[in-house]
Formats: structure tokens, sequence, C-alpha cells
């Protein structure tokens, strides 16, 4: 499992793929705390916080985690290399783990340089220091559940086609609705005190939770699970070729 690991972590860094992730999301995230006058803008809102990184990285999540995953299955069908990986001496379910912490490492790999920015912030605090480090470390660990669960949705898409297009255009809906679908319908107060419970069937209320700082169990076993169930439902989808 390892060498399938570390043969998918060489073809994220050996194509413009995984440099593109991670350049987009740098710049991009960048330009939203230090350059447009916005809210979360550090300068422009005058407090030691890094929310305007954790608030662009949900949204730039939504579309580039589907785009780093939608060749993880789909590319290796349309190539024909799938069947070849199929005979090795590896499980489907070593396959897919080796896929899955593949494209995990690349999202952790985007993160790293991003504390650069926290520590510029935690420096112009007034005093340097004046930053809730609980919050912020606990918004760097909701990225990473975050990212695992979009990328256990992305690599479920990628399994179901030989299309990169197809599983990028599945992966991202879908990753949209399990973010914000049952947050907006809880918005409809019909649902009376049942609403509470859809909304803690989607993921921005568990991500919004362990961003105060405050890691609580339901939230990782949460996010562990809608990962898991995925990863599960990829593995179906491998053990159809035999059906």
């Amino acid at each position: 499992m390892y060498s399938l690991y570390r043969k998918e972590i060489k073809s994220y860094l050996s194509s413009l793929i995984g440099y593109i992730f991670i350049g987009v999301f740098l710049i991009i995230a960048g330009l939203f705390i230090w350059v447009f006058p916005d809210i979360n803008n550090v300068l422009f809102s005058n407090m030691a916080s890094l929310q305007g990184l954790f608030e662009t990285s949900k949204f730039l999540f939504l579309f580039l985690v589907p785009a780093i995953t939608m060749r993880t299955f789909a590319e290796e069908k349309r190539s024909g290399t799938l069947e070849l990986i199929l005979t090795k001496p590896l499980t489907d379910s070593q396959i897919i783990a080796a896929k899955f912490l593949a494209s995990l490492t690349l999202l952790v790999i985007a993160l790293l340089p991003t504390l650069l920015y926290m520590i510029s912030v935690y420096n112009l605090g007034s005093p340097p220091g004046n930053i809730d480090m609980g919050s912020t470390w606990g918004s760097y660990l909701g990225l990473i559940f975050l990212g695992a669960t979009f990328i256990s949705i992305g690599i479920f898409a990628s399994s179901t086609t030989s299309n990169q297009i197809v599983a990028f255009v599945m992966a991202a809906p879908l990753c949209f609705i399990m973010y914000y679908g049952f947050e907006f319908i809880y918005s409809f107060e019909i649902l009376g005190s049942f609403g509470s419970v859809i909304k803690g069937i989607g993921i921005d209320y568990h991500y919004n939770s362990i961003s105060r700082g405050v890691i609580d169990t339901r939230d990782v076993l949460y996010f562990a699970s809608v990962t898991l169930i995925f990863l599960i439902a990829t593995r179906v989808v491998l053990l159809s070729r035999k059906w």
C-alpha cells in the first residue's frame, strides 16, 4: 500500500495539478486575507484573526478538492491501468486508502505555508500574541477534517466514471449539498424540533463547532463517519465490477 501511496504523491508533485492546487489555494487565500478590502481582511478589520483564511478556505475546498480527486479512479479507468492495479497483491480497501491518504497529504502540504500567515497575524496583534490560538488550531483541524470529507466524496465520484470532468461535476455539487444543503433545509422553520436533527447532519454545523477551538468527540466522530461512508461506497463501486 505504501508503494501505491508514494506513487500517487509523486504523480501529484510531478504534474501541474498538484502545484496548481497549492498555488491557487495560497494566492486566493492570501488575497482575501491581506489585499481585498473585506471584513475578513486582517489589515482592514484591525483584528488579529485568521478568520478570513478559514472562511475562504472552506469555499475554495468546495471546488479545488474535487479538482484534485477527479483523476484518482477516472483516469485509471480511462487509461486502462485500473485493472493492472487491481491485479496487484492489494485489497480494494488498501487501494482506496492509498489514494485517499495521498490526496489528504497534498491538502496538508497546501495548508502548511499558511502557518506564515498565522505567525504574521500573531506578531501584528496588540500586544503581539493577542490572538485566540485555541480557535485558530481548532479551525486548522476543522479544515483538515473538512478536506478529508470532501476528498472521500471526490474519490467516490471518480470511482463511478472514466471521465474526469464528469467526476468533478458530480463531486462539486455533492460537496456543496453536504456542506450547505442541510443548513438550507433547517432554515425552513416548518420542520420544528426535527429541524435541529437535519441541521446536525450537515457539515457546516460541525465545522463551525470545531472551529471555535473546542474539540468535541461528536464532531470528530461525525467527520470520521461521513468520510468512512463515502470510502465504503467507493469500495462497493469497485466491487460491482465482479457482479
